[in-house]
């Protein structure tokens, strides 16, 4: 039996709170969501401005950036050669998610959501620099 690492709340709280300083530096409403390897929800902000819809969004690119242990900016790019791929239950291909790996594992992954797709993966990666 192996020892597993786990994704902690406080771990999620930095993430979320760098991810935050990212996007305020940039007048960004956005909603941040953390969740853990099994995709379930341990952080969630939506700042002030940023539409309602964009929580659900958020949180759906980082579930999917965590199921598939990559950035959803690579599934993105895999959609465009391959749409049916698109399709996928549950999954969200839109930049905007990256996994949150630790010694090459993943213990769960940042999603965010509120302006340009790129600009979402900017403050998302942000969030992860708090943690390195």
């Amino acid at each position: 039996m192996r020892n597993k690492l786990c994704l902690g709340i406080s771990d999620a709280q930095k993430i979320v709170a760098a991810a935050k300083v990212e996007a305020e530096n940039n007048k960004w409403a956005v909603s941040i969501a953390v969740v853990d390897d099994g995709g379930f929800l341990v952080a969630l902000e939506r700042l002030d401005g940023a539409v309602g819809q964009s929580a659900g969004i958020a949180t759906l690119k980082a579930q999917t950036a965590a199921m598939a242990r990559t950035p959803t900016k690579a599934l993105e790019d895999v959609v465009k050669e391959r749409p049916a791929t698109g399709a996928f239950p549950g999954r969200l291909s839109v930049q905007g998610g990256v996994p949150i790996l630790v010694n090459g594992e993943c213990v769960g992954a940042v999603g965010v959501s509120g302006v340009k797709s790129f600009e979402d993966e900017q403050v998302a990666k942000a969030g992860l620099r708090a943690i390195e």
